[in-house]
């Protein structure tokens, strides 16, 4: 039997964070590494355009700590990042180094392929891992959803305030995913997954969080403010669900 503390995430810390994982090389890139070393389980954690911000760290130490799970972080953009002054993209140059950036050090055709890397050499390297899961934060989520169809790599993927939601993309899923949406996501997108992933008999979750942000789970959080904080707990607390039903059964058999 779980006691019902084992099934929440440690406590939120609103600043100063100190990260409880280390770096290591994972299919030649820097990996945030977190998690023990005996799991059974693991996730690959896909930063948003903001690179490895404390706020996602902080994600991925909170899902190996409520899983037991071996939860990788790596930087696919080398040490380079998005800049958050250019949100909201309100102005043409703001516009510009946006869509310039996500366009070439972002472009999320090339990254499924290095996920696919990441997947490989980590299964390889991790052999006591017997089940991985994959999550996206905003960019990350589209490049999840483009690597859960047909030969995913994955037993179960998500994505958080996704960016750049297709419906078709949806609709190739293989594995169950779930979606945890802001109030800035496209309805109609997101209505589109919550019918495919309801029909598909293959499982998972589709969500709005009604007064979040795009980005309220990743390097946008505002752990200072009383609901900024608490929606980045709840948050946390519903992906870990998710994977504790379908990574935790899938590592059993």
């Amino acid at each position: 039997m779980t006691c019902e503390a084992c099934r929440t995430i440690p406590p939120v810390i609103s600043s100063g964070y100190t990260p409880k994982g280390t770096y290591t090389q994972i299919a030649d890139l820097k990996t945030y590494i977190t998690g023990p070393p005996t799991a059974t389980t693991g996730i690959i954690d896909i930063y948003d355009i903001f690179g490895l911000s404390n706020q996602t760290i902080q994600g991925a130490d909170l899902l190996a700590a409520r899983l037991n799970a071996l939860v990788l972080v790596p930087d696919f953009f080398h040490g380079e990042r998005a800049d958050l002054a250019w949100f909201p993209p309100d102005t043409e140059e703001k516009k510009a180094a946006l869509f310039g950036f996500i366009n070439t050090k972002a472009a999320v055709k090339d990254k499924v392929e290095v996920v696919r890397r990441v997947a490989e050499d980590a299964r390889g390297r991790f052999g006591g891992v017997r089940s991985w899961g994959a999550v996206g934060l905003c960019w990350g989520g589209k490049v999840t959803a483009q690597v859960s169809g047909p030969n995913s790599p994955f037993v179960a993927t998500g994505q958080v305030h996704p960016g750049f939601m297709d419906v078709e993309e949806a609709k190739k899923l293989t594995v169950p995913h779930i979606v945890l949406a802001s109030k800035d996501e496209p309805v109609e997108a997101v209505k589109g997954y919550a019918e495919v992933i309801a029909g598909n008999g293959i499982g998972g979750v589709v969500e709005t969080y009604p007064t979040m942000w795009h980005g309220w789970m990743g390097a946008r959080a505002q752990l200072e403010t009383p609901e900024g904080l608490a929606e980045y707990q709840r948050g946390y607390n519903q992906l870990a669900g998710f994977f504790e039903k379908y990574l935790k059964s899938e590592a059993k058999i």
